[in-house]
């Protein structure tokens, strides 16, 4: 389990800073097409792996295409929206997340017990986890030609990138259907831009030797990297990383675990207590898992509902500090009292408090690292910071693999003092509340 889910996260560490840094470059709508058709191809090719190895190159490869939407999209979809309502907004998206994670759970139930959801594709047994592979694989597809089809760059984005006729043609665009059956003319405007890429060559292009180029492309590609950890950024992105790597160590860790703890306490007890596990015999293939697994993870995705309609509510008149700091430490109790509960009904209650707790620190997250940064560098620092976010998820579940049996009390608490921590150091980040977007 801790290799098929590192497998993935190692693919979203690489691709995130890779797709946010081309994303500042060639544009959000090219990256995003591209990202999503990297996830969705590469996802149903896992399918037909004959080999665990092969699985888990499909898998992480799939990754690089997941590392690459999710810092992107919300860059992308902040620079559409008006300044009071930024927050709200970027929340509303930010639910899909849950939508998306319950539908994986819904689907899992549905499909993966289905023993006679079963075929033979030449040499190639076909079962009913297999075609849940494939049908994981379909959203990112769609939303790839839905982007390439009907969707249009970031104007954001073109006016920094000095493509001032195509910014105006989005701008109309925008009025036009915002304008539906009111009859209004678009007013007459300019546009202003402190853009300092205009006539920026691409110096890995001159002249020299190829280790030359290179280097001149490796300088390029983190030169964003190092302009986010200097002055003025330095301050609020030393916090940001360190709550990066806390909630995702965390939050993965637990989450892909919780199955495992779940089941521990069936027959009573706390989770630590029980780490007998169930042999399995040389010869068999597959280990048949029971439906209660996909109801817990269905209830549990579920329980992220009341914490997204919260910080719809509230992120605009709060804002995304307040909520990222306080989320942050009521999740860090939640994860102590797991190490405490009896039963499973407790276990799954407070897990699916932890969830429905810490989607609002997620949301807060998306929404204040949005605003942080400037437009020529704001996918590129979300990309960073998602890496960093990436290689704390591995860490996590390569954690709770190896002490899960034992000594798991020991990676539940280290998960509730890195997000207390997590909370702590949030509140050295800068207020950005309905600020604009620079």
């Amino acid at each position: 389990m801790g290799l098929l889910t590192a497998s993935i996260f190692l693919g979203m560490m690489v691709g995130g800073y890779m797709w946010g840094y081309l994303a500042d470059q060639k544009g959000r709508r090219r990256v995003l097409v591209m990202s999503l058709t990297v996830n969705g191809l590469f996802g149903g090719l896992a399918s037909l792996a004959p080999w665990f190895w092969l699985f888990l190159l499909m898998r992480f490869i799939s990754g690089i295409g997941v590392g690459g939407s999710l810092p992107v999209i919300f860059s992308y979809f902040s620079e559409f929206m008006p300044r009071l309502r930024r927050g709200a907004m970027i929340s509303c998206l930010a639910t899909f997340w849950m939508a998306g994670n319950i539908l994986a759970a819904g689907l899992a139930w549905l499909v993966i017990p289905r023993t006679w959801v079963q075929f033979f594709l030449g040499a190639l047994d076909f079962k009913s986890w297999r075609v849940f592979v494939v049908l994981c694989s379909v959203p990112s597809i769609s939303s790839a030609l839905i982007f390439k089809l009907f969707m249009p760059e970031s104007p954001k984005f073109l006016m920094e990138a000095n493509r001032e006729k195509e910014a105006i043609q989005v701008f109309r665009l925008m009025f036009k259907l915002n304008m539906k059956g009111k009859e209004k003319a678009l007013p007459e405007f300019g546009l202003h831009t402190s853009s300092t890429q205009k006539g920026d060559k691409d110096k890995s292009r001159s002249l020299g030797s190829s280790k030359e180029r290179l280097a001149n492309i490796l300088k390029k590609a983190l030169a964003p990297i190092k302009k986010i950890f200097q002055s003025p950024f330095r301050s609020r992105s030393i916090p940001l990383l360190i709550i990066f790597y806390s909630i995702s160590f965390g939050y993965y860790g637990l989450w892909m675990w919780f199955p495992e703890l779940f089941e521990r306490t069936e027959d009573g007890g706390s989770p630590c207590a029980n780490v007998s596990r169930p042999s399995v015999a040389a010869n068999e293939t597959c280990v048949t898992v029971k439906t209660a697994v996909y109801t817990d993870g269905f209830i549990t995705a579920a329980a992220n509902l009341p914490g997204n309609i919260f910080t719809i509510l509230v992120m605009d008149s709060i804002g995304g500090k307040a909520l990222l700091s306080g989320s942050l430490l009521l999740s860090s109790l939640s994860v102590f009292f797991i190490y405490v509960v009896q039963t499973k009904a407790q276990s799954l209650i407070l897990s699916c408090i932890f969830s429905g707790v810490s989607v609002i620190a997620w949301n807060a997250l998306d929404v204040v690292g949005t605003e942080l940064y400037p437009t020529k560098l704001r996918s590129s620092a979300l990309g960073f910071f998602t890496g960093v976010g990436r290689v704390a998820a591995i860490m996590g579940n390569l954690v709770f693999g190896r002490l899960v049996d034992a000594n798991c009390a020991v990676p539940i608490l280290l998960v509730s003092a890195l997000l207390l921590t997590g909370g702590l150091v949030g509140l050295l980040l800068p207020q950005t509340r309905q600020t604009e977007l620079t």
